[in-house]
């Protein structure tokens, strides 16, 4: 797509619908080129408006979702105006986020929610690609796991606290993932206006933004894929699993012989031995040219914080964030397993039971079901089902419990994601850039405008 049409209004154009798309940590509008390029091929601009925000480039991203969401909260309502001074008033609006800016569109939603656009403005696609809706905290045992929340909750400014929810947003007491989950709040009320809500999650090696994050489950099937029958979509095989059937856990004569699977680990072993010996000798370099960055960035960004804070037009954003008065035992609990979150080890998985849902009623994606009778359509949302879990259960917090209870509660079309060609998918989902190694990402995209965005 063209700068001059991420920037500029066409006085001509007559489109009535406006899709936003919103970059991720360290990204800017470059990395959602394909994405853009993808829509303006298949929608003209008298069919639809395209605006790609930049208001959060490069280290901007640093400065927290809640900052991120008011720039392009900013930049959503100023590109509104414009259109509607030109006689081209918007009546549609769809919302897309990759990885952070996932979350930085859920903030922004809700803000456009408070000020009554929602009123005006009908919304139609809200989907999110590798966001890590939980957040990144790790839920595995070990020194190494404690040793990156630790680390990487530090190094990013306000965004790295707010992924790793050791933050507290505001007056609520709460990190501001969990206020943005909060049934309560003006970002679920945002979120269940949209007709159609979607998400896409890599399945293995997005090593940014793992999958129980960004498919907001509770459980990881897709730890060994040895072990599970996988079924994909026959018309986007074999990229996109089948929603309603996507996985099953092999009987357990279909398992590799214990030879069979040591062989083929000490092949992966062996195939691997240079590149450990190559971080070995890179990781201190990297820690100290790291570390130092960071800090850096991160002074930086607290400056850039508080020249936002300061900053005029703001008084429409602040305003008050949950629609009830009154909150919960079971949330009030929440923040103390916050505080706690990333002081004590966890374990990888919790111990089994014979409950049918996981703690605080947190639903495990559906693994072997019927397609649902009379969907009047592909993009129709379903709710994921409570039932006895197939897979064992991750070691998340409370909050994060709580967080894909209410996220589950809303509705969401999940488009689950298996990409092979490269060793970290996280860019590979979106064609973030022009590489051999991402075309498989092309048919992510594919699916997305053929199945998941209505005009």
């Amino acid at each position: 797509m063209e700068e001059s049409e991420r920037t500029s209004i066409d006085p001509q154009r007559k489109a009535d619908h406006l899709c936003v798309l919103v970059h991720g940590l360290w990204g800017n509008p470059s990395h959602l080129a394909y994405l853009a390029e993808s829509l303006r091929e298949k929608h003209p601009v008298d069919e639809l408006n395209i605006l790609v925000a930049k208001s959060n480039s490069g280290t901007y991203t640093y400065d927290g979702i809640e900052t991120g969401g008011e720039r392009v909260t900013q930049e959503i309502e100023t590109l509104l105006q414009e259109l509607e001074r030109d006689g081209a008033p918007i009546k549609k609006i769809s919302v897309i986020g990759y990885s952070l800016g996932g979350l930085i569109a859920r903030y922004a939603i809700g803000l456009l929610h408070s000020k009554g656009w929602f009123e005006k403005i009908q919304p139609i696609n809200f989907t999110t690609f590798a966001t890590p809706h939980l957040g990144v905290r790790t839920p595995l045992r070990g020194y190494h796991s404690q040793l990156w929340n630790a680390f990487g909750s530090r190094t990013l400014s306000a965004s790295g606290r707010q992924l790793f929810t050791i933050d507290t947003f505001r007056d609520t007491k709460r990190p501001i993932l969990s206020v943005l989950a909060d049934p309560d709040s003006i970002f679920i009320r945002a979120l269940s206006r949209f007709k159609n809500r979607s998400l896409y999650a890599n399945i293995i090696n997005d090593r940014s933004a793992p999958y129980y994050t960004t498919a907001i489950t509770a459980t990881d099937p897709f730890v060994d894929l040895d072990a599970v029958t996988i079924r994909y979509l026959p018309k986007y095989s074999p990229i996109i699993l089948d929603a309603d059937r996507p996985v099953a856990p092999k009987a357990s004569q279909e398992k590799q012989s214990f030879y069979t699977r040591l062989s083929s680990s000490s092949q992966g072993l062996l195939y691997r031995v240079p590149l450990y010996t190559a971080l070995i000798a890179l990781i201190p370099v990297a820690t100290v040219v790291w570390t130092v960055n960071s800090g850096i960035q991160s002074f930086r960004s607290n400056k850039r914080i508080q020249v936002h804070e300061k900053g005029s037009g703001l008084d429409g954003y602040r305003i008050p964030l949950l629609l009830s008065n009154g909150t919960n035992t079971a949330r009030g609990a929440m923040s103390g397993a916050f505080r706690r979150m990333n002081s004590t080890p966890g374990q990888d998985y919790l111990p089994e039971s014979s409950g049918e849902e996981t703690p605080n009623g947190a639903t495990t994606p559906t693994t072997d079901k019927a397609p649902p009778d009379n969907s009047s359509s592909p993009l129709e949302l379903k709710r994921t089902t409570s039932r006895k879990a197939e897979f064992p259960t991750l070691a998340l917090s409370d909050a994060q419990f709580e967080m894909i209870r209410n996220l589950d509660e809303v509705g969401w079309q999940k488009h689950l994601v298996h990409i092979r060609d490269v060793g970290h998918t996280h860019a590979a989902i979106i064609v973030r850039m022009q590489k051999p190694g991402f075309e498989e990402g092309k048919v992510v995209v594919r699916h997305w405008l053929d199945e998941g965005f209505e005009m």
